[in-house]
């Protein structure tokens, strides 16, 4: 199985999801936080976390990139020549193309850029878009299609494929579910106040189970307050300009989600990108901001935001808060941590990688985090400082204009986010946060021990498998879901041109005997299609996480 939006996403900005070449593309980091800080002058800085932190980045032999170019080459090749006959009448034309009276008006889109749409994705796009017809549980059922015009059209057969294993879903903590037990407090909410609101939260939008929920995240957090949102991809892409404007600089790491990155371009502040996770880039670019100030005026720049995801989605990789925390204190910055990923799947009680890091909410002054995939629901949230908040009630483009959460999706997080909390007098919330990370290293060293390039955190639910050549993009997904597994797969431009991967989502729900069937159909896919490139080199780029020296407040 695979997501569009990971394809969809590339196109929409050029940093999301890839890297420059002097980024860490090679080798194991691992970092014991439990002994004593980086030293400045001879002097130890104190201790910077207490986590033994390891993220694998293991670059492929050379002769993988080489086939991998070799592959978009000649798919590229054959590309020019379909598309000659085409122009020719030798090939039926399926693809849309302007008509004859429009011929001297402006293209509505430009021909080259839809080359490869036309001419790569289109021979593999029956791994794209496969409608489900069950809960995205951690199996589901599958609507069969197939095409008779090599993927440019698909006809349902009416069958249905039962009880695929689905590996593709962020259902970390398997609140995606239809337990009758479990959804009645959701029942209860829809009987009594229907589907929907009708109205903006600043009209008539606002109920007293909005109020409800909000108070629950705050406490949930540890923070003053705390507001919802019916969308989360609006959450920032609809109140990032709402906090900053012109005369304001963004610092954004160049792998965050479109929705930084839209809510970032809105805003009209000057932003600039960091190279991933790199703190010696974050903070150069912190220094010259102060140094230099605006643009030709060099007046001080009026706010400096740092804009970073807990986990990130493409490259299953965690933030380095503690010492992003630092610099944002030493330089009088402001930091926006989205945790659409890591609310709920990371952390002692799934409180995402603020807890995991073992700090304060109070080291980040903008908390944004999605309902979207821990809590199985749909919507976001922002929270901090009650003065934050009260902002966003009257200035974010959301609570003036969209429509308000329904309010059984309202129910479903509270539902969850209860049990999270143990609220419900069980204990069942912290054995959903354990068993999501007993399966998470369980199938991240499974993988490891195979000998595929993973990349990402040990403990990241999400899971990227190194595919590299175009071709097996679409061979490793269809092989997969003929063994009932469903995955996702993902290629450029969403990803950097050499590494398509396959994205895995474990969760919470997976059980051990699901997770040994993957990883066997897996083991013998690998070896089918040579897809087990590591040799547990060591990095190439150890510098990245050496170079920069800190000095943390007590």
């Amino acid at each position: 199985m695979a997501n569009p939006s990971a394809v969809c996403n590339g196109h929409l900005h050029h940093h999301h999801h890839q890297k420059q070449n002097n980024i860490l593309k090679s080798g194991i980091y691992k970092k014991n936080g439990i002994t004593k800080g980086m030293k400045k002058n001879g002097v130890s800085n104190g201790t910077l976390h207490k986590k033994t932190i390891t993220e694998h980045f293991e670059q492929a032999p050379m002769y993988v990139a080489v086939l991998t170019f070799l592959g978009f080459g000649v798919g590229t090749i054959f590309g020019y020549l379909r598309d000659f006959m085409r122009a020719w009448g030798l090939e039926k034309r399926n693809v849309a193309a302007e008509r004859e009276q429009q011929k001297d008006f402006v293209p509505l889109y430009q021909d080259f850029e839809n080359f490869y749409t036309r001419n790569l994705y289109m021979r593999i796009r029956d791994n794209w878009n496969r409608p489900i017809c069950s809960v995205p549980g951690p199996q589901f059922d599958l609507m069969e299609r197939v095409t008779d015009d090599y993927n440019w059209t698909f006809r349902f057969t009416g069958r249905t494929i039962k009880n695929v294993i689905n590996m593709g879903s962020y259902n970390y903590l398997g609140f995606a579910e239809t337990d009758v037990n479990a959804l009645k407090t959701v029942t209860i909410e829809l009987q009594k106040y229907g589907t929907g609101i009708c109205s903006t939260r600043q009209e008539m939008g606002t109920l007293d189970k909005h109020v409800e929920l909000e108070k629950l995240v705050a406490k949930f957090l540890g923070v003053e307050d705390a507001m919802v949102f019916g969308m989360g991809f609006a959450t920032n892409s609809m109140n990032i300009p709402a906090l900053v404007g012109k005369g304001c600089l963004i610092l954004s790491d160049e792998l965050n989600h479109t929705s930084l990155v839209l809510g970032a371009r809105l805003s009209g502040a000057t932003i600039r990108i960091f190279k991933h996770n790199n703190m010696q880039s974050l903070e150069k670019l912190l220094r010259d901001a102060i140094i230099y100030g605006q643009p030709r005026s060099r007046r001080a720049w009026r706010k400096i935001l740092i804009l970073v995801e807990g986990i990130y989605s493409m490259e299953g990789s965690i933030v380095r808060l503690p010492e992003i925390v630092s610099l944002k204190k030493k330089y009088k910055a402001y930091l926006y941590l989205d945790e659409a990923h890591s609310i709920g799947a990371v952390g002692a009680t799934g409180r995402g990688v603020v807890e995991y890091f073992g700090m304060s909410p109070d080291d980040v002054d903008v908390l944004m985090g999605t309902f979207t995939k821990s809590f199985g629901a749909a919507g976001g949230y922002i929270a901090g400082k009650k003065d934050l908040v009260d902002f966003l009630r009257t200035h974010s483009h959301s609570a003036v204009y969209a429509t308000s959460m329904c309010p059984p999706v309202a129910e479903q997080i509270i539902r969850a986010m209860k049990c999270l909390m143990g609220l419900d007098g069980t204990t069942q919330g912290l054995q959903r946060v354990r068993q999501l990370g007993k399966n998470t290293r369980y199938f991240r060293r499974r993988l490891h021990e195979m000998g595929f390039i993973i990349y990402g955190n040990d403990d990241s639910p999400v899971v990227p498998l190194l595919l590299y050549m175009p071709g097996k993009i679409g061979a490793f997904a269809r092989r997969m879901l003929e063994k009932n597994i469903g995955v996702v797969v993902v290629g450029f431009p969403a990803t950097p041109i050499t590494e398509s991967r396959a994205r895995f989502c474990v969760s919470a729900a997976h059980t051990r005997e699901m997770l040994d069937t993957v990883l066997n159909a897996l083991d013998e896919l690998g070896d089918f299609l040579h897809l087990k490139y590591s040799r547990y080199s060591k990095s190439s780029h150890p510098e990245l996480y050496e170079e920069t020296r800190l000095e943390l407040e007590d």
